[in-house]
């Protein structure tokens, strides 16, 4: 073998390790974007829930008062049903703030907020606070955004006439649960498995497909579990995390 031939072969073989830094330093670059853009997204709704904490507290002292001036009127059947309406609005927020993870906290206080300004009833269940859960907030983030984002989206395009969604995030001592349910329409048995895969498309069911082959990337990656079960009645995404041993 010639110089020639063993200078060609050493030029091939340095392209070859140039290209694979290129895409290395690509998909590096692009996780990073990822991540940064979920960040911004997680700053923008803490934001949000501190300003809705902070116009919470000034409400209720001003709701308060109303309270003191209904019980000095003795209009206690008022002030009754007006306690009633402030423990329901307090109840929201609270539920929303349960977990030990910040982002999440945010998440489901401004997910709360679009759903119900779309009429969309939004319930919050949290029994665990996900302090040793082995996964990058930010990408738990993007899990719970997209399948409650499908859920809005199922409900919007649903003539049903009482719309709810709830979100439950409990714990075994095995693995951490998260499941989000609607009472829109039943995903059709046949595309069900589909619905997962990236690029999944149908005039009929878009709203079902959109991110959801981002949810199956990142609890796969995670070596977490997904599981759907629709019916007429409710659709149920079930997402799960084992514990660390």
């Amino acid at each position: 073998m010639g110089d020639r031939s063993i200078y060609l072969i050493f030029c091939l073989v340095l392209v070859v390790i140039l290209a694979g830094c290129i895409i290395i330093l690509i998909k590096n670059y692009q996780k990073l974007l990822n991540r940064n853009n979920a960040l911004i997204e997680t700053i923008d709704n803490l934001s949000r829930l501190n300003d809705k904490l902070r116009m919470d507290r000034h409400d209720y002292l001003n709701q308060l008062q109303i309270v003191y001036g209904l019980m000095e009127l003795e209009e206690y059947d008022e002030m009754n049903s007006y306690l009633r309406k402030v423990y329901k609005e307090l109840l929201k927020t609270g539920k929303a703030v349960k977990t030990s993870k910040p982002a999440i906290n945010a998440l489901l206080a401004a997910k709360s907020a679009e759903a119900e300004a779309k009429g969309i009833e939004f319930l919050i269940e949290v029994k665990s606070d996900l302090k040793n859960l082995n996964i990058e907030d930010w990408e738990l983030c993007k899990v719970l955004s997209n399948i409650i984002d499908n859920a809005v989206k199922a409900l919007e395009d649903s003539d049903v006439q009482e719309k709810k969604i709830r979100i439950n995030i409990t714990e075994s001592q095995q693995q951490y649960i998260f499941s989000v349910e609607n009472n829109g329409p039943e995903i059709p048995l046949e595309i069900r498995e589909s619905i997962f895969k990236k690029g999944f498309t149908t005039k009929k069911e878009e709203g079902h497909g959109m991110g959801l082959a981002i949810v199956s990337e990142i609890v796969s990656k995670a070596k977490g579990k997904i599981e759907l079960k629709s019916d007429e009645e409710e659709t149920i995404f079930t997402v799960s995390f084992r514990k660390e041993e």
